[in-house]
């Protein structure tokens, strides 16, 4: 009985030491093949495929971007001035009208048969007028023969100032006669653009309509009306009454297309405590008529340029324990780690003020599976837009990104 819970005893021993034989084996093999505790890459392991870009020296612009209205430079509300009815419109909707350009015509007859008639009391009184200082003029004459008495050439006299009088009245009558006949010509106040007409040909038209005949807005140039933080109005003021245009650029409401080009035009002169903001206003040419008021549209608003910094891809910048950091590809085709320190950005684009230098090639893809001197295989079909200037295997043949198109985004409000 003994001897046989010593056979098992020594069966059992055996086992666990072949056990743990196996389990060294192959964890000595799995470490060899993973690149050991280093990660992937590591030591004697394969290297890890990657994607990389080159720090360049480029521009980069310090930027606001806002959420703004566009705004007309003048709007005014085509009404008619005169009563009657609307007998004819000579504009086309949409289109654009030269200031004085004739829009609608209301019935003139009864302006000007009003009009001929205040020109038929002219007449009447500048007759009885020159009868009366000729009358004057024989009185006088006849007074200084001592012929006529005094009273009655001063009641001629007076009889001539009455004259006088009537004439101006009856001349009044008729410029006030002849400004309605004008009226019942309807022209356009501005240039502009003619909205959609309010009312139709046919319809009796009063001064007192609330409604108008038609819209007339000025567009070229037209105004973006947009709101930054309050706490950036010091720096935007001192440099835009320094004389400095401050560009500003108008993009649909996705953010990708630009509409339009234009600069700073004016500031408001107090912060909305609601959202602690300050309204800004940028004009615009407008030629093409690219932006229509009301319209919402993103703008930037360019500060100022930096100039000779050293560029990356965004997509190379990592975040971790170490801080903001990059993988940095060394002559060997292995990589270091490298904490930098990041300036402005935009977009693809960040600029580094510590950490990096010109030239240096750094991993913009397959960041998750290096380690710091990990061993590295660059791709050749690298994105396009990077550098790619690694030489030999490593490099890319994608097209340079614009140095020039860098900007930094500011927060529209806080």
């Amino acid at each position: 009985m003994m001897r046989r819970s010593k056979l098992i005893v020594g069966v059992l021993i055996a086992l666990l030491a072949l056990g743990i034989t196996i389990y060294q084996t192959r964890w000595k093999n799995a470490a060899s093949a993973g690149g050991g505790p280093g990660g992937f890459g590591h030591g004697g392991g394969p290297p890890v495929s990657v994607r990389i870009d080159t720090a360049h020296l480029g521009n980069i612009d310090v930027v606001i971007d806002a959420l703004g209205t566009v705004t007309a430079r003048n709007t005014a509300l085509v009404r008619t001035r005169v009563d009657g009815p609307l007998i004819k419109l000579h504009f086309a909707e949409g289109r654009d009208v030269k200031a004085g350009a004739l829009l609608a015509e209301i019935d003139p007859r009864p302006y000007q048969a009003a009009l001929e008639q205040a020109q038929g009391q002219l007449a009447k009184d500048q007759a009885l007028l020159t009868s009366a200082k000729n009358d004057l003029n024989r009185y006088q004459t006849l007074l200084t023969q001592d012929s006529i008495a005094g009273q009655q050439v001063e009641d001629q006299a007076a009889l001539v100032h009455q004259c006088e009088g009537m004439v101006k009245s009856d001349r009044g009558t008729e410029s006030a006669a002849r400004l309605n006949v004008e009226f019942t010509h309807i022209t356009a106040p501005i240039a502009g653009r003619v909205g959609l007409r309010q009312v139709d040909v046919g319809n009796i038209v009063h001064a007192s309509d609330t409604t108008g005949i038609v819209y007339v807005t000025e567009t070229k140039p037209i105004f973006v009306v947009f709101a930054v933080p309050a706490d950036r109005i010091p720096a935007i003021d001192h440099l835009w009454r320094s004389g400095t245009t401050l560009k500003a650029e108008a993009y649909d409401r996705d953010g990708k297309t630009i509409l339009a080009t234009g600069h700073l035009d004016g500031t408001d002169n107090q912060v909305d405590t609601t959202t602690s903001t300050v309204k800004l206003k940028a004009i615009f040419d407008n030629a093409d008529g690219a932006l229509f008021p009301n319209q919402f549209v993103n703008v930037r608003l360019t500060l100022e340029t930096l100039n000779k910094q050293v560029l990356i891809a965004t997509s190379a910048v990592q975040r971790g324990t170490p801080g903001t950091f990059v993988y940095r590809v060394n002559d060997d085709s292995s990589v270091s780690l490298k904490v930098i320190k990041l300036g402005v950005s935009r977009n693809d684009v960040a600029a580094v003020i510590d950490g990096l230098h010109a030239g240096d090639r750094i991993v913009t893809n397959g960041t998750d599976k290096l380690r710091d001197g990990a061993r590295v295989d660059i791709a050749v079909d690298a994105p396009a837009g990077s550098k790619g200037k690694g030489g030999g295997k490593g490099s890319s043949g994608g097209k340079p990104a614009d140095p020039s198109s860098g900007h930094r985004r500011e927060p529209a409000s806080n």
